[in-house]
């Protein structure tokens, strides 16, 4: 069985405004839902591929001060 998950889950998003995608993004975090970290994997990529090296740059800051617990 062939699953295109980055495809479905874009398609699955595709006709939503910017508070709806918003919506998703935050209760998937404030659920912590193991469900949807594929779908935030490919909502990240999709920003990783627009950023500027600058925006690159201050999310592995920011992943990198989470990931060591210095972030509050």
């Amino acid at each position: 069985m062939d699953l295109d998950i980055r495809s479905h889950i874009i398609n699955n998003f595709k006709g939503d405004d910017m508070n709806t995608l918003r919506a998703a993004i935050e209760e998937s975090i404030q659920n912590k839902d193991e469900i949807t970290l594929p779908g935030m994997g490919v909502f990240f990529e999709l920003v990783w591929l627009d950023a500027s090296e600058e925006v690159k740059t201050q999310m592995l800051e920011s992943l990198k001060k989470r990931i060591t617990g210095e972030a509050k």
